[in-house]
């Protein structure tokens, strides 16, 4: 037991200390004063788990904040922006042919990325026939299979046609490669915001 959690049990045993004295002082009937008791101990238990959590907690609630707010990013004048995540990462709410995808934007994919999952649930055809792509990620060489998504739109930005890779080992990852950013009229990052300026019209876009 570390220090943090010595003082964690200690505070949390003057607590139940000092409910248990206030019950006996106020000489209620032995059932209602153990209910109350009971009462207060799963409250402090809850106060307590929380405290242990915290950090995954907070995670969870930049994670869910992200999700409500920045990573549908803000359109301004035609062009997307994007905030940093806390991560230090680019996310994005995308539709895929009108299902609300996560993207991770990586300038430094070749080719958009989907999940197996994703590519299920977007209603993407993967083409099972001939050999797989081998693709290097962060955690070696992946195989994966080719694919084109009918529709990909990012706020204002729409492609078509686009093509993209789709693997199981992605996990639940889905990536933004630069065949997507290449078809844009121009992509930059300032300050915490990357912006993403489309063409006019939204035009198709392959490997």
């Amino acid at each position: 037991m570390n220090d943090g959690q010595a003082a964690q049990l200690i505070g949390t045993a003057l607590m139940l200390v000092l409910v248990g004295s206030s019950l006996l002082a106020r000489r209620l009937p032995l059932g209602q004063a153990a209910r109350m008791a009971a009462g207060w101990v799963l409250i402090f238990a809850a106060l307590l788990v929380g405290y242990s959590y915290r950090e995954e907690l907070s995670a969870v609630a930049q994670r869910v904040g992200g999700d409500v707010l920045g990573e549908r990013g803000q359109t301004i004048g035609g062009s997307l922006r994007v905030p940093m995540a806390p991560d230090g990462h680019f996310w994005v709410r995308a539709r895929v042919n009108g299902t609300s995808v996560r993207f991770l934007i990586d300038s430094g994919a070749t080719t958009t990325a989907l999940s197996s999952d994703t590519a299920r649930d977007a209603g993407v055809a993967v083409n099972s026939g001939g050999f797989p792509v081998l693709i290097n990620t962060a955690n070696g060489p992946v195989e994966a299979r080719r694919a084109r998504v009918e529709r990909l739109s990012v706020g204002p930005i729409v492609a078509t046609d686009l093509a993209v890779v789709v693997a199981p080992a992605f996990g639940d990852t889905n990536v933004l490669g630069m065949n997507f950013l290449s078809s844009l009229r121009s992509w930059r990052v300032e300050g915490q915001s990357l912006v993403l300026e489309p063409k006019q019209p939204a035009r198709s876009s392959g490997t």
